[in-house]
């Protein structure tokens, strides 16, 4: 169903004050951002940075030519696309040829365990970089290949052609760049202080941009040898390097930055062993080079950290465009209408920036990674792979459709479904089917799909919910949405406890039950949280401080609903010998309650509370549940003081006295002679544990009329005043 566009946020807020306003507590399930849909599994379709569904171009297989990775691709003039990789614990590489009909075919075998590099002269002669110790060959195109430049490097990373028809060739272990005449003849052309300039690209001035390893740098070198820092990168190495039509720089870099401890070093020294089965992260490979490989060259495990790409301005302003805490950047291109493609691990990833704050995923490979990538000028993308090596195309042409299943929707209980909405724009069309479960993870033991009965869900009420959206011609589908409610039950009362004598909660609030409350919105660009997938909030049993107020008798409870459902209270009170519960407060928000006791017959009670969903509910469905307290007592009558008499004993005054309380145990007796300080009477017993005791303490005679003042306290702070005049 296609609906007027509303922002996900705008309709989130609707939909929450409808529920509020009008107490039916409906919910919403919805997906309006990215990191919605990629919770799904997508088909054919293409995601946007900001949430948006389309068809993506048409993915095929071109040729599998049966090795494990595949690093490097290149077009030539005619058509023909060469790739080139390897395997781990080869001793030959593979060059395959892709001719502009289609057929495919290994051209050559070379020496060494991978081909990490190819490149294409104005004549259409190919170029092959194997590793590790290795050389660039030339192929024919009878495949006969002949060593034609030899770095004496550790690695061979990235080979590019100048106008002038120099081959420049990007080398580890010593950071070289090595330039080589067409007759093969070649030096180093510019050293590095890095252990490694891991990419390589040539802009429309004959300047080399190159990429490093492990300071992550991006350094521009002229024609005259003088290198310059274009920017330094966060991450350790700049995988790959590409220059837009428009003088632009692109630079992808990936993988954690070592901290420096000391002054860079020079550049490193040769290695003493270490063959490039490291690379492949290969146990029992021998002794380590005294400079490691670039983290990204391990491409049987997934690097850490993510990426990042910059974009470096012909006048040497850099800025971040695009970045990924999980996807690793391994090649850059540019698609016929001047748009970086990316490719990426650890998913396979391969993306389009659309702008510096968007970008479009356009294919998934997982699980491999995409290593390398060529376009054609009707604009096909072809990319290589690793884990395992194929060689694929993608687009231009597009999808007639695709489809999107959905995340499970874990509605905590069982819920009825309601109304399907999505939102979507262009030429085409979005239809929608769903399932049901009461297991969490969609199997056979679920409902079949269903299609929408007119834009209402189908599929059985139960506790789990799933969508497949199919978007077909050129629909973009950016919302989708699906009510639901659960089956109401009973909200539980779990505990009911009486609080301290004498000390009282605030007063309840005396503004409706049916106010809304307070909306409070999310930080911008953040997600609004209109989706439900998560548990109710549940009661933390949390109760306001009190307060002192003589008399006053208090109850906390502790209530829960399943449904998260708006609860009202109902406290009431009982005596020990009593059949009728007396209401002490209706419609109560808050889960305590405080009354004047002193209104009761002191006596043994229990108090009752009953939770009511009726704000969330018509009256046909509202459910109720109820708990009632342990017994605790009223009393505040004080204890009863007999007896007291005082007689003379030398220098001495012997004072005796009874006291006794109704209900409580006593707690404290103390005395006070003609009005000075108060000092503690003891029991005869010592100890002050029940409810009467016999007390006897002398005081000094002194001189004259003597008055003796006794008090005594019960656990509920009732208090007892007596006095004897002794003469």
């Amino acid at each position: 169903m296609r609906f007027p566009r509303v922002s996900a946020l705008v309709l989130c807020t609707l939909l929450a004050l409808a529920s509020l306003l009008f107490a039916v507590e409906t919910r919403v399930w919805e997906h309006a951002e990215q990191a919605d849909f990629e919770k799904g599994t997508l088909a054919k379709l293409s995601l946007s940075s900001d949430g948006r569904l389309t068809t993506a171009p048409i993915l095929r297989e071109v040729y599998d030519p049966s090795v494990a990775f595949l690093w490097a691709i290149a077009r030539d003039s005619k058509g023909n696309l060469y790739a080139g990789g390897g395997g781990v614990g080869g001793s030959k590489s593979k060059l395959v040829i892709v001719d502009s009909a289609g057929k495919a075919r290994t051209l050559a075998e070379l020496d060494g365990m991978l081909i990490q590099a190819i490149a294409i002269d104005k004549q259409d002669r190919v170029y092959a970089a194997t590793s590790p110790d290795g050389k660039v060959y030339r192929v024919d195109a009878a495949g006969k290949a002949d060593v034609f430049y030899d770095p004496k490097a550790k690695y061979i990373w990235a080979l590019a052609f100048s106008s002038k028809g120099d081959l420049f060739v990007a080398t580890g272990d010593q950071g070289e760049i090595h330039r080589v005449a067409p007759s093969g003849a070649g030096s180093v052309f510019y050293r590095t202080e890095e252990a490694h300039v891991r990419s390589l690209a040539i802009d429309a001035h004959d300047n080399l941009i190159a990429g490093t390893d492990p300071s992550g740098l991006v350094l521009r070198v002229g024609q005259d040898g003088r290198g310059f820092v274009l920017y330094e990168t966060p991450k350790r190495e700049v995988t790959a390097v590409a220059v837009a039509a428009d003088g632009n720089v692109y630079a992808a870099s990936a993988g954690v930055k070592a901290p420096m401890t000391a002054p860079a070093p020079g550049p490193a020294r040769p290695a003493q062993g270490g063959p490039a089965a490291i690379m492949m992260a290969t146990p029992g490979a021998g002794p380590a080079p005294a400079a490691p490989p670039p983290t990204t060259a391990n491409a049987s495990t997934a690097v850490q950290g993510g990426s990042e790409i910059y974009r470096v301005q012909p006048d040497g302003y850099a800025r971040r465009v695009w970045t990924h805490a999980q996807d690793v950047v391994y090649a850059l291109a540019f698609d016929a209408g001047g748009k970086v493609i990316v490719g990426t691990g650890n998913r396979g990833n391969i993306y389009r920036l659309d702008s510096d704050r968007g970008y479009t995923r356009l294919a998934g490979l997982a699980p491999s990674q995409v290593t390398g990538l060529a376009t054609d000028p009707n604009g096909r993308i072809y990319a290589v792979t690793g884990n395992i090596g194929e060689i694929f195309s993608l687009g231009p042409e597009r999808e007639p459709s695709g489809t999107l299943e959905s995340e499970v929707l874990d509605a905590n209980a069982f819920s009825y479904w309601g109304r399907m909405s999505s939102l979507f724009s262009g030429q085409g069309s979005v239809t929608f089917e769903t399932r049901s479960g009461n297991v969490s993870r969609a199997q056979k033991d679920w409902s079949p799909w269903a299609k929408l009965n007119g834009d209402r869900v189908a599929s059985p009420a139960a506790r789990f919910l799933q969508y497949r959206a199919t978007v077909s011609g050129a629909a973009e589908l950016y919302d989708v949405a699906a009510a639901y409610e659960m089956k109401n039950v009973a909200p539980v009362v779990e505990i009911v406890e009486s609080t301290q004598v004498n000390y009282k909660f605030p007063a309840p609030s005396t503004s409706s039950a049916s106010t809304p409350p307070n909306l409070t919105l999310p930080a911008l660009g953040r997600a609004s949280g209109g989706s439900s997938n998560s548990r109710p909030a549940t009661d933390t049993g949390i109760s306001p401080a009190l307060t002192y107020g003589r008399g006053s008798l208090g109850a906390r409870w502790l209530a829960n609903d399943d449904n998260d459902d708006a609860l009202l209270f109902k406290i009431e009170i009982r005596g020990e010998n009593e059949t009728v519960w007396k209401p002490l407060r209706e419609n109560l928000r808050e889960r305590y309650y405080s009354w004047d006791s002193t209104a009761f017959p002191d006596g043994k009670y229990r108090v009752r509370v009953t939770a009511s969903d009726a704000p969330s509910n018509t009256p046909e469905q509202v459910l109720a549940g109820s708990r009632e307290s342990d017994r605790f007592l009223i009393d505040n009558t004080p204890p009863e003081i007999t007896g007291l008499a005082g007689t003379v004993s030398g220098a001495k005054i012997d004072v005796r006295m009874h006291a006794k309380d109704a209900l409580n145990a006593l707690s404290k007796a103390e005395y006070s002679i003609n009005g000075g300080d108060w000092k503690v009477a003891e029991p005869t017993t010592r100890i002050t544990d029940s409810e009467e005791h016999d007390y006897r303490f002398q005081v000094d005679r002194g001189q004259g009329e003597i008055t003796i003042a006794v008090r005594v306290r019960d656990a509920y702070e009732n208090e007892a005043v007596a006095k004897t005049v002794v003469k």
